[in-house]
Parts: structure tokens; C-alpha cells; sequence
């Protein structure tokens, strides 16, 4: 139950993310382009943008990390009885089954 709630967490999470990193902008270029010269003091409070995407940019990317780590953890203990495919087939393989009759050796033609 806790396992499915984190992994849907960790999916809006991700998905955040992708969303926040697309929304920053370059090195030259600020929002206050978009709005006029002083807009973006106004929208964003005397800082500008910058601040507010770049906390939640590392917010957000922690939280990523944190149920990344946590996921794993969860997930390694859950298969830690796990025994692989080959495994099995290695057991099915070192014990015949006693109606099989071995193949004879295909016999070779020659002229």
C-alpha cells in the first residue's frame, strides 16, 4: 500500500520536474521580457523570478532523489527472495524426466 502511494508520488514528482526545468529560462534572457521592464518585480516580489524557480527547482528535485532512494530500498527488499528465470530452468534441465528417451545421433548421408 505505501509502496503504490510513493510511486504514484514519485510519478507527479517526476513529471513536476520535467515541467519546472522547462520553465526556466536561459542566462540572458528574464521574465521581465515577456511582461515589460518592471513587470516581473511586481509578479515575482522584488527578487524576481529567479528565486522563487530555483528553490522550488531544488525542492523538487530532492524529493525526486529522496523517493528515488526510497523506491529502491522498498524494492530490493520485496525481491529479496526473488530466484531468477534461469534458475529454474537450470533445475527443470538437471533432472530428466523418465518418459524422455535421449536422441540418437542424426545419421549422415553420403555418396
Amino acid at each position: 500500500m505505501f509502496y503504490n502511494i510513493l510511486l504514484v508520488v514519485h510519478v507527479i514528482n517526476a513529471l513536476l520536474l520535467i515541467v519546472i526545468v522547462l520553465l526556466q529560462t536561459g542566462k540572458g534572457s528574464e521574465v521581465g521580457f515577456a511582461f515589460g521592464a518592471g513587470a516581473a518585480n511586481t509578479m515575482f516580489g522584488a527578487g524576481g523570478s529567479k528565486t522563487f524557480i530555483t528553490k522550488a527547482t531544488i525542492f523538487v528535485a530532492v524529493l525526486f532523489m529522496v523517493t528515488s532512494l526510497t523506491l529502491a530500498l522498498m524494492q530490493s527488499r520485496r525481491s529479496g527472495q526473488y530466484s531468477g528465470v534461469l534458475d529454474s530452468v537450470k533445475q527443470q534441465q538437471s533432472v530428466p524426466a523418465a518418459d524422455q528417451v535421449p536422441a540418437s545421433a542424426p545419421v549422415s548421408e553420403t555418396k
